[in-house]
Parts: C-alpha cells; structure tokens; sequence
C-alpha cells in the first residue's frame, strides 16, 4: 500500500525536486472533491476524492468520502443511536434535512455507530482507496446542547483505528479549531477542508498539517475573484474552486480551477 509520503516523494522526484519529507506536497499537484459524479479528466489527477459508493482512481492517491457523523438517505439506523432533541425529536441536519444526527454520547453508542460506519472505511480501504475523509467532525459545533467535544473525538478514535489498522490514511474535516490538538488526539494524517478562506480558516489547517491541506472553495461563496482567493499569503497548499454540486464536466453547472 502506497503512503502519502511515499507518493509525495515519488512526484518530487519526477520534476526534479530534492529533500522531500515527510508530509511534503509538491505545489503542482491536481486535485479534485467528485463526490457529485466519479469522473477522468484530460491531464490527469493526482489526488482526488471520491464517495464510498465509487471506486478509486487509478493512478491517483485516492481519498474515500464518509459520513461519519450523520447518516446517509436510504440507510438503516438503530434509532437508538440518532440524536433527538430536548422533545425526543430526532435532530436533522439543516443543510440536508434527509439526513439525520449520530448520537456518541456513551462507549456504548460509539461501539454501535462504529459497526455501521467501521465497515465503510474498511471497504474503502478493501477496494484501494488510499484514505478515508471522515465528514461532520464538526457536529458538536453545531449541536452544542446536545452533543460534546470529547464524545466527537472518542468516536472519530475509533475510525482512526479502523483506517489505520486496515492501512490507509485518515484526514480531518473541517472542525478548524484546535486543529493541531484534534490531530494529536486523534491521529489524524491530513486535513480537507472546505471553503477555508471563505472563512477565514485555513491557517488553523495549515499550522497543524503543513502542506497537507486540501481546501475547495465554492462558486456561490465567494466575494472576489479567484484568482485573488490564490494570491493570498495564507491560502491551503492545495486550493481548488468548484460548484456547489460537485457535478460532472459534462454538466453545464460544472466549475473546476485551481490555483
């Protein structure tokens, strides 16, 4: 199984780079977040995204999207492990209403989440994806009343594990406060981060992972031109601008640049 230092090394070599470390990214490295529809693209791509429910890229370091956190339209889900309210009404995401709220407030919730999701990572890992991207880290910010910081962090040690133990990597998402404490705490490789410098955020990613950081930007969320998005000083390593969608190049809403 390929390591992402190990890749990284490998295309530093290709264009003639010297001292590669560990974590190091080459600046020219193509990415792409293709969660709407899997797709190829003319030149290539070295890193990219992809749901569970695809297949990797060959050739490329491919990361497997997971929604660790709420669940996916259409699964089957022991009630008893959503999240309700202070009525006993299930909690759904705002966002995306057919999606409902993970409840880890004990071991034993975490346990019976983690053999639903656990699974997941280890079929991302079985078909050849080379990390998992765990999605709604960022739930107790969200849910506050009802949800805490170290149940979050308890069961994201656990996918950590999984991932680990089934020898991919495993990436933060978004959650950027304390990001260097949350990576310590749950071993976290690498960082994709959505709409950091929409935010304003991307320095908490980049002081915790360096290089190893992934940010795409939206079309509807942005206030100046990408272009001036790509100058700034504190930009993710690896910066890209697509639609809201994430559809296909053949869809007339497709976007896609890079800095």
């Amino acid at each position: 199984m390929r390591t992402a230092a190990a890749w990284a090394c490998a295309l530093a070599v290709a264009v003639a780079l010297t001292g590669c470390e560990e974590n190091e990214q080459p600046s020219h490295e193509r990415f792409d977040y293709q969660l709407g529809a899997a797709y190829e693209t003319e030149g290539g791509i070295d890193t990219v995204v992809r749901d569970s429910t695809a297949e990797p890229l060959p050739g490329a370091y491919s990361i497997c999207y997971v929604n660790g956190l709420q669940t996916q339209p259409g699964a089957e889900w022991n009630p008893d492990l959503l999240l309700r309210d202070a009525d006993g009404e299930l909690v759904v995401d705002p966002a995306w209403p057919d999606e409902h709220i993970l409840d880890p407030s004990t071991a034993e919730k975490r346990s019976g989440i983690d053999a639903v999701v656990g699974p997941i990572i280890d079929a991302c890992a079985a078909k050849g994806f080379d990390a998992v991207e765990i999605d709604n880290l960022d739930s107790w910010t969200r849910f506050p009343d009802r949800i805490d910081e170290d149940s979050v962090l308890a069961l994201a040690r656990l996918y950590a594990d999984r991932a680990h133990a089934s020898g991919i990597e495993v990436a933060q998402k978004n959650t950027p406060d304390g990001a260097g404490r949350i990576k310590d705490d749950v071993g976290f490789d690498f960082a994709v981060a959505e709409e950091c410098l929409a935010y304003d955020e991307c320095g908490s990613y980049s002081a915790a992972y360096g290089s190893r950081v992934y940010d795409i930007e939206y079309t509807d969320n942005i206030s100046e031109s990408f272009d001036r998005l790509c100058a700034r000083q504190d930009r993710a390593a690896v910066t890209i601008l697509r639609d809201r969608g994430l559809v296909s190049p053949s869809d007339p809403a497709y976007v896609y640049e890079q800095c």
